[in-house]
C-alpha cells in the first residue's frame, strides 16, 4: 500500500520519537510504501525552523535517511473537490486522493469530518490497530 502521513505525524516521528510512532514508520517503510507530498515536506520545515530550531539539522539527517517517495504539490490546486475546515489541510488531502494513496495517517482531527472513499484517514493509533 502506499501510505501518506500528515505534518504533524511527521513531526512527532522525527523530534518526539517514540515505541509508537517508530512502529508506525517501520511498518511503513518495510511493508509499504511511504510518501510524502512537497507540501507536507515544506510545511514540516517550516514548524521546525520555527518552533525547534535547533533541531533543523536532526530533521534534515533523518529525512535524507528515511526510505520515501516524494510527490510534487502543485501551486495551483484544484479547489472545490471536498470541503474541510482549515484550508491550510486542504494540500494534504488533496494530494493524497490525487497521488491515490491508500492510507494518510494524520492526529488533526478536521480531516476525519470529510466524507471521502478514498483515502483511508486514519490516526496512528487507528493505523497501529488495523495494519501492524
Amino acid at each position: 500500500m502506499r501510505i501518506m502521513i500528515d505534518t504533524n505525524i511527521l513531526i512527532s516521528a522525527i523530534l518526539f520519537p517514540n515505541s509508537h510512532m517508530d512502529g508506525i514508520l517501520r511498518i511503513i517503510t518495510e511493508k509499504h510504501k511511504l510518501v510524502l507530498s512537497s507540501f507536507v515536506v515544506n510545511e514540516f520545515f517550516e514548524v521546525v525552523k520555527r518552533k525547534f530550531a535547533n533541531k533543523v539539522k536532526l530533521a534534515d539527517r533523518f529525512l535524507v535517511s528515511l526510505p520515501f517517495e516524494l510527490v510534487y504539490t502543485p501551486k495551483n490546486i484544484e479547489e472545490g473537490m471536498f470541503e474541510i475546515r482549515d484550508s491550510k489541510d486542504y494540500p494534504v488531502l488533496y494530494m493524497a486522493i490525487v497521488e491515490d494513496v491508500d492510507i494518510l495517517i494524520t492526529g488533526d482531527k478536521d480531516f476525519f469530518d470529510v466524507e471521502i472513499e478514498r483515502p483511508e484517514i486514519l490516526t496512528p493509533t487507528q493505523f497501529l490497530e488495523r495494519y501492524s
